[in-house]
Protein backbone atom coordinates (compact mmCIF):
# COMPACT_ATOMS: atom_id res chain seq x y z
CA UNK A 1 0.00 0.00 0.00
CA UNK A 2 2.84 2.34 0.91
CA UNK A 3 4.63 1.57 -2.38
CA UNK A 4 1.53 2.43 -4.39
CA UNK A 5 1.09 5.60 -2.40
CA UNK A 6 4.71 6.63 -2.98
CA UNK A 7 4.46 5.87 -6.71
CA UNK A 8 1.26 7.88 -6.93
CA UNK A 9 2.89 10.79 -5.13
CA UNK A 10 5.79 10.77 -7.59
CA UNK A 11 3.39 10.72 -10.54
CA UNK A 12 1.40 13.61 -9.08
CA UNK A 13 4.60 15.58 -8.56
CA UNK A 14 5.73 15.00 -12.15
CA UNK A 15 2.30 15.95 -13.49
CA UNK A 16 2.30 19.16 -11.46
CA UNK A 17 5.84 20.02 -12.55
CA UNK A 18 4.84 19.49 -16.17
CA UNK A 19 1.83 21.77 -15.70
CA UNK A 20 4.12 24.52 -14.42
CA UNK A 21 6.59 24.05 -17.28
CA UNK A 22 3.76 24.03 -19.84
CA UNK A 23 2.34 27.18 -18.24
CA UNK A 24 5.67 28.97 -18.67
CA UNK A 25 5.61 28.07 -22.36
CA UNK A 26 2.02 29.25 -22.85
CA UNK A 27 2.72 32.59 -21.19
CA UNK A 28 5.92 33.08 -23.17
CA UNK A 29 4.06 32.54 -26.44
CA UNK A 30 1.08 34.76 -25.57
CA UNK A 31 2.44 37.50 -23.29
CA UNK A 32 6.20 37.25 -23.66
CA UNK A 33 8.73 37.08 -20.85
CA UNK A 34 7.23 40.15 -19.11
CA UNK A 35 4.22 37.98 -18.27
CA UNK A 36 6.20 35.39 -16.34
CA UNK A 37 4.97 36.10 -12.81
CA UNK A 38 4.52 33.52 -10.06
CA UNK A 39 0.78 34.15 -9.69
CA UNK A 40 0.14 34.07 -13.43
CA UNK A 41 2.11 30.87 -13.91
CA UNK A 42 0.24 29.18 -11.06
CA UNK A 43 -3.11 30.33 -12.46
CA UNK A 44 -2.37 29.00 -15.95
CA UNK A 45 -0.99 25.75 -14.49
CA UNK A 46 -3.96 25.33 -12.16
CA UNK A 47 -1.60 24.43 -9.30
CA UNK A 48 -0.97 26.21 -5.98
CA UNK A 49 1.90 28.68 -6.42
CA UNK A 50 3.54 27.31 -3.27
CA UNK A 51 4.39 24.21 -5.27
CA UNK A 52 6.75 26.28 -7.44
CA UNK A 53 8.94 26.65 -4.36
CA UNK A 54 8.40 23.04 -3.27
CA UNK A 55 9.26 21.50 -6.65
CA UNK A 56 11.71 24.01 -8.11
CA UNK A 57 12.97 26.05 -5.16
CA UNK A 58 11.44 29.20 -6.65
CA UNK A 59 11.13 31.01 -9.96
CA UNK A 60 14.83 30.72 -10.83
CA UNK A 61 14.70 26.95 -10.47
CA UNK A 62 11.53 26.73 -12.54
CA UNK A 63 13.06 28.86 -15.29
CA UNK A 64 16.31 26.85 -15.19
CA UNK A 65 14.43 23.60 -15.78
CA UNK A 66 12.21 25.12 -18.45
CA UNK A 67 15.13 26.58 -20.38
CA UNK A 68 17.11 23.34 -20.19
CA UNK A 69 14.14 21.47 -21.62
CA UNK A 70 13.79 23.85 -24.57
CA UNK A 71 17.33 24.80 -25.55
CA UNK A 72 18.74 22.85 -28.49
CA UNK A 73 22.49 23.06 -27.90
CA UNK A 74 22.27 22.41 -24.16
CA UNK A 75 20.87 18.96 -25.01
CA UNK A 76 23.40 17.96 -27.66
CA UNK A 77 25.71 15.30 -26.26
CA UNK A 78 29.00 13.79 -27.37
CA UNK A 79 27.26 10.42 -27.84
CA UNK A 80 26.03 11.62 -31.23
CA UNK A 81 29.60 12.15 -32.36
CA UNK A 82 30.99 8.65 -31.94
CA UNK A 83 30.15 7.36 -35.47
CA UNK A 84 31.61 10.49 -37.05
CA UNK A 85 35.21 10.35 -35.83
CA UNK A 86 36.78 9.49 -39.19
CA UNK A 87 35.29 12.50 -40.99
CA UNK A 88 36.51 14.90 -38.32
CA UNK A 89 32.96 15.80 -37.35
CA UNK A 90 31.93 16.85 -40.84
CA UNK A 91 28.67 14.91 -40.98
CA UNK A 92 27.94 15.66 -37.34
CA UNK A 93 28.47 19.41 -37.78
CA UNK A 94 26.22 19.59 -40.82
CA UNK A 95 23.48 17.49 -39.20
CA UNK A 96 23.51 19.50 -35.96
CA UNK A 97 23.33 22.86 -37.76
CA UNK A 98 20.45 21.76 -39.96
CA UNK A 99 18.63 20.24 -37.00
CA UNK A 100 19.11 23.46 -35.04
CA UNK A 101 17.62 25.48 -37.91
CA UNK A 102 14.48 23.32 -38.01
CA UNK A 103 14.23 23.03 -34.22
CA UNK A 104 14.26 26.79 -33.60
CA UNK A 105 11.84 27.37 -36.49
CA UNK A 106 9.27 25.03 -34.93
CA UNK A 107 9.87 26.07 -31.33
CA UNK A 108 8.28 29.48 -30.78
CA UNK A 109 8.99 29.28 -27.06
CA UNK A 110 12.73 28.95 -27.67
CA UNK A 111 12.57 31.94 -30.03
CA UNK A 112 11.13 33.98 -27.16
CA UNK A 113 13.93 32.78 -24.87
CA UNK A 114 16.57 33.79 -27.41
CA UNK A 115 15.04 37.25 -27.75
CA UNK A 116 14.83 37.52 -23.97
CA UNK A 117 18.50 36.62 -23.65
CA UNK A 118 19.42 39.48 -25.98
CA UNK A 119 17.35 42.07 -24.15
CA UNK A 120 17.75 41.35 -20.45
CA UNK A 121 20.34 40.06 -18.00
CA UNK A 122 18.92 37.18 -15.96
CA UNK A 123 20.54 34.36 -14.01
CA UNK A 124 18.57 31.59 -15.74
CA UNK A 125 19.46 32.94 -19.19
CA UNK A 126 23.12 33.19 -18.23
CA UNK A 127 22.97 29.54 -17.18
CA UNK A 128 21.50 28.71 -20.58
CA UNK A 129 24.44 30.42 -22.27
CA UNK A 130 26.96 28.72 -19.99
CA UNK A 131 25.38 25.30 -20.59
CA UNK A 132 25.55 25.86 -24.35
CA UNK A 133 29.19 26.87 -24.12
CA UNK A 134 30.05 23.94 -21.86
CA UNK A 135 28.45 21.43 -24.20
CA UNK A 136 29.97 23.14 -27.21
CA UNK A 137 33.41 23.00 -25.61
CA UNK A 138 33.04 19.27 -25.13
CA UNK A 139 32.07 18.84 -28.77
CA UNK A 140 34.98 20.92 -30.02
CA UNK A 141 37.56 19.16 -27.88
CA UNK A 142 36.23 15.66 -28.49
CA UNK A 143 36.19 15.68 -32.27
CA UNK A 144 36.84 19.05 -33.91
CA UNK A 145 40.15 19.93 -32.27
CA UNK A 146 41.87 16.63 -33.16
CA UNK A 147 40.90 17.19 -36.80
CA UNK A 148 41.69 20.90 -37.26
CA UNK A 149 44.52 21.28 -34.77
CA UNK A 150 45.83 24.86 -34.74
CA UNK A 151 43.02 25.95 -37.11
CA UNK A 152 40.35 25.04 -34.55
CA UNK A 153 39.85 28.68 -33.59
CA UNK A 154 39.08 29.49 -37.23
CA UNK A 155 36.54 26.67 -37.29
CA UNK A 156 34.97 28.01 -34.08
CA UNK A 157 34.62 31.47 -35.64
CA UNK A 158 32.92 30.10 -38.76
CA UNK A 159 30.57 27.97 -36.65
CA UNK A 160 29.70 30.99 -34.50
CA UNK A 161 28.66 32.96 -37.57
CA UNK A 162 26.53 30.11 -38.93
CA UNK A 163 24.77 29.36 -35.64
CA UNK A 164 24.00 32.99 -34.86
CA UNK A 165 22.86 33.56 -38.46
CA UNK A 166 20.43 30.65 -38.25
CA UNK A 167 19.07 31.96 -34.95
CA UNK A 168 18.50 35.37 -36.49
CA UNK A 169 16.85 34.12 -39.68
CA UNK A 170 14.37 32.07 -37.69
CA UNK A 171 13.45 34.92 -35.37
CA UNK A 172 13.31 37.41 -38.24
CA UNK A 173 10.94 35.26 -40.30
CA UNK A 174 8.77 34.60 -37.25
CA UNK A 175 8.27 38.20 -36.18
CA UNK A 176 8.49 41.04 -38.67
CA UNK A 177 8.96 39.61 -42.13
CA UNK A 178 9.66 36.49 -44.09
CA UNK A 179 11.80 37.75 -46.99
CA UNK A 180 15.52 38.16 -46.35
CA UNK A 181 17.99 38.84 -49.18
CA UNK A 182 15.17 38.02 -51.57
CA UNK A 183 14.57 34.57 -50.05
CA UNK A 184 11.14 33.87 -48.57
CA UNK A 185 11.96 32.06 -45.34
CA UNK A 186 8.33 31.17 -44.70
CA UNK A 187 8.31 28.75 -47.64
CA UNK A 188 9.78 25.27 -47.81
CA UNK A 189 11.68 26.28 -50.94
CA UNK A 190 13.25 29.26 -49.21
CA UNK A 191 14.25 27.24 -46.15
CA UNK A 192 15.79 24.57 -48.36
CA UNK A 193 17.99 27.23 -49.96
CA UNK A 194 19.27 28.21 -46.52
CA UNK A 195 19.94 24.56 -45.67
CA UNK A 196 21.87 24.03 -48.91
CA UNK A 197 23.91 27.13 -48.11
CA UNK A 198 24.74 25.72 -44.66
CA UNK A 199 25.85 22.42 -46.20
CA UNK A 200 27.96 24.34 -48.73
CA UNK A 201 29.64 26.37 -45.96
CA UNK A 202 30.39 23.26 -43.93
CA UNK A 203 31.84 21.49 -46.99
CA UNK A 204 33.98 24.48 -47.90
CA UNK A 205 35.23 24.79 -44.34
CA UNK A 206 36.33 21.16 -44.20
CA UNK A 207 37.85 21.31 -47.69
CA UNK A 208 39.77 24.55 -47.33
CA UNK A 209 40.48 25.24 -43.69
Amino acid sequence: MERKSAAGSIRNKERSKKKFLDAVGKILKTKGYAGLKVNDIATVAGVDKKMIYTYFGGMDGLMDEYIRSKDYWSNVTTEKMVPDMESGGRLFTEAMLLEQYDYVFKNKELQKLLLWRLSESRKSLTKMTNAQEENGEGLFKFIIEPHFGERTQDFRAITAIIISGLYYLNMYSSLNGSVFCGIDLSTEEGREKIKKAVSFLVDQTYENL
